[in-house]
């Protein structure tokens, strides 16, 4: 009973698993007290027809529920990993940070791999199941990793492996 089975443990790093409850905190405690303000605001302005205030209010009161039931359903399901908890053995592991060498460019990126709603390119936190993500777990420091990616193929070599 794999495939999207609502119980599937989601694996997050302590900070991934942080940020989320910081983020529903704020959505129960102060966004939803203000967009309920807002439609009472709204209501009281009379016809609700054409009343685009109340429209868009009603429309973000919706968008933070679903996203409080995401977060609630992602807490729940969430494998908390901390990588500084397990002995490195120079495999890379979900919630390691590696460094790799692009052989083309010989340009050197740090990668941590992370959770998909950990996932930020800006930061090179890359999801563990991405091309990049698949084809560098379970290889060790000083592996030559081939991924396909879609600008096409690229030949990393692995640096170094942290659990940090």
């Amino acid at each position: 009973m794999r495939n999207g089975n609502k119980m599937d443990k989601e694996p997050i790093t302590v900070l991934g698993l942080e940020k989320l409850k910081i983020e529903l905190d704020n959505l129960k405690n102060v966004k939803r007290p203000q967009v309920v303000a807002a439609i009472a605001e709204a209501r009281s302005h009379g016809d609700l027809k054409e009343n685009a205030e109340y429209h868009a209010a009603k429309e973000q009161q919706a968008q933070i529920e679903s996203r409080v039931i995401y977060i609630n359903d992602t807490i729940a399901r969430a494998n908390v990993i901390d990588v500084t908890k397990i002995e490195n053995n120079g495999n890379v592991i979900f919630g390691s940070t590696v460094t790799v060498l692009d052989l083309e460019s010989e340009k050197k990126t740090v990668y941590k791999l992370v959770g998909k709603d950990e996932a930020d390119i800006a930061k090179n936190y890359i999801f563990f199941k991405s091309p990049i993500g698949k084809s560098l777990i379970g290889k060790k420091s000083k592996d030559l990793v081939s991924v396909a990616t879609p600008s096409g193929e690229r030949n990393f070599e692995i640096l170094n492996v942290q659990y940090v």
